[in-house]
C-alpha cells in the first residue's frame, strides 16, 4: 500500500483519539445542573433531546470514521509481517467501539437522559437508538478487548513492534479490570467516571499505536530517500 495512504490514515487515527476524549469532556459542560458526569454515561449526552446532542454525534462519528480508516489502511499494512494475526487485529480495531461503534453514533441515540425528569434506564432503551446503543456498545467493548490481545500477538511477530507487546497486554488487563468495575458500579454514583476512564484508556492505546505507525512510515521514507541519493551518487 502507498506509504502516504498509510501515513495519513495513521495521522487520522492518532488525532481522532484526543478529539474523541475532548468531545465528551467538553460536552459535560453544557448538560445542565441535573447531569452528573461521575454517574451518568457519555451516551446520555447525545440522547434525543440532549443539549447540542447532534454536535457530539457529529464529532463521535468523525472520530469513528478516522479510527476505521486507521485500522484498515494503516494498522493492517503496518502489521503485515504478522500475517493473519495482523489482519485479524486490524479488523477487530475497526469493528470495536472506537471504530464502528462511534461511526454508527447517529443510529445510537437513546430516548432520554437519566438527568431528565422521569427518565429511567428502561426508558432510555425503549427506542431503536437506545437498543442499538446497548447492543453495539457492549459488543464493541468486548471486540476491543479481543483486539488488544490479538494485536499484542501480532506485534510480537512484527519486527520493530516488540517493545509495544507488554504495554498492550497490560492495557488489555487494565481494560478488563475497569470493565468489571463498570459492570459492578454501572448504576452507582461513579458509573460515569469508570466509563470515562475506560474510554480514555482505549483511546490512549490507539493514539500510541497510531504514533508508532506514523514514525515507522516516516523512517521508511527517510531510508528510501537515502537509498535513492546513494544510488544517484554512485551513478
Amino acid at each position: 500500500m502507498d506509504s502516504r495512504v498509510v501515513r495519513w490514515s495513521a495521522w487520522a487515527g492518532l488525532l481522532a483519539q484526543p478529539v474523541f476524549v475532548a468531545s465528551w469532556l467538553l460536552a459535560a459542560l453544557w448538560q445542565g445542573p441535573r447531569y452528573d458526569a461521575l454517574a451518568h454515561t457519555i451516551s446520555d449526552m447525545y440522547a434525543v433531546g440532549a443539549p447540542h446532542g447532534v454536535l457530539l454525534v457529529i464529532v463521535l462519528t468523525a472520530c469513528g470514521l478516522a479510527t476505521v480508516l486507521f485500522g484498515l489502511l494503516a494498522l493492517r499494512p503496518a502489521l503485515a509481517a504478522a500475517g493473519s494475526w495482523g489482519t485479524v487485529a486490524s479488523i477487530l480495531v475497526t469493528l470495536s467501539i472506537y471504530g464502528l461503534g462511534d461511526l454508527l453514533s447517529p443510529f445510537e441515540r437513546e430516548a432520554c437522559r437519566l438527568a431528565d425528569p422521569g427518565c429511567t434506564g428502561a426508558d432510555q432503551v425503549a427506542n431503536l437508538g437506545g437498543a442499538l446503543d446497548s447492543i453495539l456498545s457492549s459488543a464493541g467493548i468486548f471486540i476491543f478487548v479481543a483486539a488488544l490481545f490479538v494485536t499484542a500477538s501480532a506485534m510480537r511477530r512484527t519486527p520493530g513492534w516488540e517493545r509495544l507487546v507488554r504495554p498492550t497486554w497490560l492495557t488489555g488487563v487494565g481494560f478488563i479490570v475497569l470493565l468489571l468495575g463498570l459492570v459492578v458500579a454501572s448504576e452507582t454514583a461513579i458509573g460515569g467516571l469508570l466509563e470515562r476512564l475506560l474510554a480514555a484508556t482505549g483511546a490512549a492505546w490507539l493514539a500510541v499505536v497510531a504514533w508508532h505507525v506514523v514514525r515507522g512510515t516516516a523512517g521508511a521514507e527517510e531510508s528510501a530517500a537515502r537509498d535513492g541519493d546513494s544510488i544517484a551518487g554512485d551513478a
